[in-house]
């Protein structure tokens, strides 16, 4: 890989067509390129609006996302320019490294000449034409903060022992008293056995069977089953949906569907919410987001929030970050923060807060860390009369809907973090006369970027827009001095 650039420019600065410039002067130069979006609807979107002006340039654009078939995807990446999710771009670069089956693939799935060439044999089964440049939308929430994510390809292992074993040290979790047996660290995230609680697990494992033998083994599967039970929250870590345990992206707020977590944590949960057990996995090709794009020749991108982790960016990626100036000067109103000691002032003032703004007609978009915190909030609206959207990722397939008309006057507009990325909330002419768009953050996320996110959510493009944050002591006590 090469030196690259990130551009950080604010949201709503039109990022779709600035990526277009550099994607079609690489195509007109006969390079690959791959333009990367956070999901199916973005990538769908922007696809569509740039092609009259590829087509005005002889170049073809192509389209992948999670519904287009396995068949129909080497044509999709056969053209000039491919717009795809992160994660089908990436799982369809393991599909074709399990297909090469040789320790060159990465120098192979890089070259266009030698992934093609080099492999008659098999080279019309493989789906992409090597790695060569890249252009990343929301670039930072995919190198920094979804970096380390193991991105997997698996089978189904049928295996009753294996489910019996973690049946059993679910049941064994149950029995153990903490402090007694263990201890649990919320700020670590982080469950330690004491010798009582390892002693317990022996005297209880004799009856068990060959695969208590091990100590090891048998104290990291009940540590295991204690994760699961305290620190794998339902609505806020996973969400439970058609009786199937769906992991929660907690830097996108969305719901990964598709996804399971390894070494049995994932089967220990569906245990906890009393559901059918799925199949243990075996692993059969895994990668990092970034381990793979930095096997670009060329990675480039895009963000409004990459100021706070230039430094991770350039040591691990060799980004090179370059401001780019707003179209229109902003009138961004950005309130004196509130701050309260309880949980019950707290969200009086945030209701008290909504219902003022409302008054006037202007637009709210209200800013929450989970789906419990938005149910919370949701319904503490509905107690006081005040009509309003809820978003979270229990609602994630209306998501490009409830965000794009959020700003419409007098809407109010519940949401995850999953509000802060992607669709415009357009303002007509009355509603940027009476304010425009009032956002508030309930509270602070771990990433600064991400308040940061929501924030942008008003006054773009020169539109008026206002923020606040009304936060509580105990939540942030919670999240930060653990």
């Amino acid at each position: 890989m090469i030196e690259g650039m990130l551009a950080e420019m604010q949201t709503g600065e039109g990022k779709t067509i600035t990526a277009a410039l550099p994607a079609a002067a690489a195509a007109l130069a006969g390079v690959p390129v791959h333009v990367v979006s956070a999901n199916d609807y973005l990538t769908a979107r922007d696809a569509e609006e740039v092609m009259p002006i590829m087509s005005f340039l002889g170049l073809s654009v192509g389209c992948v996302t999670g519904d287009v078939p396995h068949e129909e995807r080497r044509a999709q990446y056969d053209c000039d320019i491919t717009y795809c999710s992160n994660k089908d771009l990436t799982f369809d670069y393991l599909r074709d490294i399990m297909k090469l089956e040789t320790t060159r693939n990465n120098l192979e799935l890089q070259s266009e000449s030698l992934y093609r060439d080099a492999k008659d044999d098999i080279q019309h089964e493989l789906l992409q034409r090597g790695l060569h440049f890249v252009i990343l939308d929301e670039a930072d929430s995919v190198l920094i903060d979804d970096a380390k994510t193991p991105l997997v390809i698996s089978a189904s292992r049928q295996s009753d022992d294996e489910l019996l074993f973690l049946t059993q040290a679910s049941d064994i979790a149950d029995q153990l008293k903490e402090k007694l047996h263990y201890t649990v660290h919320q700020g670590l995230r982080s469950v330690y056995l004491t010798q009582e609680g390892k002693e317990y697990i022996r005297s209880v494992a004799k009856t068990l069977g060959s695969l208590w033998v091990g100590a090891i083994r048998r104290e990291d599967v009940v540590r295991q089953a204690l994760t699961a039970k305290f620190l794998f929250l339902p609505n806020e870590h996973y969400i439970v949906a058609d009786g199937k345990v769906q992991i929660v992206d907690e830097n996108t707020g969305r719901v990964m569907p598709d996804r399971s977590w390894e070494r049995g944590l994932h089967q220990l949960i569906e245990l906890k919410e009393g559901l059918e057990l799925t199949q243990t996995r075996e692993t059969l090709a895994k990668i990092s987001y970034q381990r793979f794009f930095r096997r670009y020749i060329h990675l480039s991108g895009m963000t409004g929030t990459a100021s706070e982790v230039k430094r991770e960016l350039w040591n691990f990626y060799g980004l090179h970050i370059v401001p780019i100036p707003t179209n229109k000067r902003p009138q961004r109103i950005l309130l004196p923060t509130q701050v309260y000691n309880n949980d019950q002032a707290h969200w009086d003032s945030v209701v008290k807060d909504i219902a003022k703004v409302h008054f006037t007609g202007r637009p709210i978009l209200v800013g929450t860390r989970s789906v419990f915190t938005s149910e919370h909030l949701s319904a503490l609206l509905h107690d006081a009369g005040l009509p309003h959207q809820l978003l979270n990722a229990k609602q994630d397939a209306d998501e490009a809907e409830i965000v794009s008309n959020a700003g419409q006057e007098g809407r109010i507009t519940v949401a995850t973090n999953m509000a802060g990325r992607g669709t415009d909330i357009k303002l007509n002419d009355d509603v940027r006369s009476i304010g425009g768009l009032h956002v508030i953050l309930t509270e602070h996320f771990e990433a600064k970027r991400i308040d940061r996110q929501l924030a942008g959510r008003c006054a773009r493009q020169g539109d008026p827009g206002s923020c606040q944050a009304i936060l509580c002591l105990s939540s942030i006590d919670d999240n930060f001095l653990d």
